[in-house]
């Protein structure tokens, strides 16, 4: 996990392959591309790129009746404004009607940074979840961002696609089989199921290590796919771990954590914590020093997954 890359870096490489290859795809933005990387097809495509101003509302409306009319279409802002501001566009042309857009949105979480509490989107998941037929995906790394985005394009209808601004680890191979729909086991373990999401995936790793010189064999399951969530990956880990630990840069509430938690409710309930933000809102300041504060670090993933340890 040497190489580090923003998955919103991923999305603009595999941007101009997918053009060349989809001769139907356009690409939108909201006088965002130079941050959203959707520039690079526009660099290729001048055509079929349009920029629609700070006017995302009518954004996803646009993009909504370009793909009823039988485009692909993949239109991005920053997740606050996607999610945010054009919720109900969203929900009503895009969702109601199935439109194959792929909501593809940058500059979720708090690893914003520095652009503060009304830019750091935690509920953008959770939204995003509650539209029916709405496909949730929220990427580890650059390698399962270019490869999840593909499959996005390649599948008929709406999809949520959630990108970072910050540069994280390459957790992936480029042989790695990531599939949507179905969640990673990246790390086999008996003792405790550490699920986990986006960029704390690579957290996850480090956070087992530590446990493994404390004598916990923790296993991680990355669910890349928020919705449909891969329920038979999540009960046999409950089943044979006892305990889970979910991880993600989202709030607790709506996110990955509830998700989880509403399956193994139905199917197999065991004790559970949830690693991510806890019900604040964020504030302005550097990446990983807001995830230390807003606990969100791999130190965090070991004391939560401690809680759930029985007392020797």
């Amino acid at each position: 996990m040497a190489d580090k890359i923003a998955t919103r870096a991923a999305y603009g490489e595999i941007l101009p392959q997918l053009g060349k290859e989809y001769p139907n795809l356009v690409v939108m933005d909201a006088d965002l591309s130079g941050s959203t990387k959707t520039a690079e097809f526009r660099k290729v495509f001048p055509e079929r790129f349009f920029n629609m101003g700070i006017a995302e509302q009518n954004l996803y409306g646009q993009a909504a009746g370009l793909a009823l009319s039988g485009k692909i279409v993949c239109a991005s802002t920053f997740a606050m404004f996607a999610t945010g501001r054009a919720f109900e566009i969203i929900r009503n042309a895009i969702g109601y009607t199935r439109a194959n857009v792929k909501i593809c949105a940058t500059h979720a979480g708090i690893t914003v940074g520095e652009d503060g509490a009304s830019h750091q989107t935690f509920e953008d998941i959770a939204l995003m979840r509650t539209i029916p037929g709405m496909t949730v995906i929220n990427p580890s790394d650059a390698v399962a961002a270019k490869k999840l985005i593909r499959q996005a394009v390649e599948m008929d209808g709406p999809c949520y696609v959630r990108l970072g601004r910050a540069a994280v680890p390459v957790f992936y191979k480029e042989e790695d089989d990531i599939v949507l729909g179905k969640g990673n086991l990246v790390r086999d373990g008996k003792d405790v199921t550490i699920v986990a999401t986006g960029i704390l995936v690579s957290s996850a790793w480090k956070a087992a290590a530590a446990l493994a010189e404390e004598g916990i064999d923790a296993r991680i399951i990355d669910i890349h796919t928020i919705k449909p969530i891969d329920e038979e990956i999540l009960v046999k880990a409950a089943k044979e771990t006892g305990r889970i630990v979910t991880a993600e840069e989202h709030s607790v509430i709506g996110g990955l954590g509830d998700a989880v938690a509403h399956a193994l409710a139905l199917k197999c309930p065991v004790p559970m914590a949830m690693v991510g933000q806890q019900d604040v809102f964020g504030e302005s300041g550097k990446p990983d020093e807001l995830r230390e504060k807003y606990g969100m670090t791999s130190a965090d993933i070991v004391r939560a997954v401690k809680q759930l340890m029985p007392s020797k």
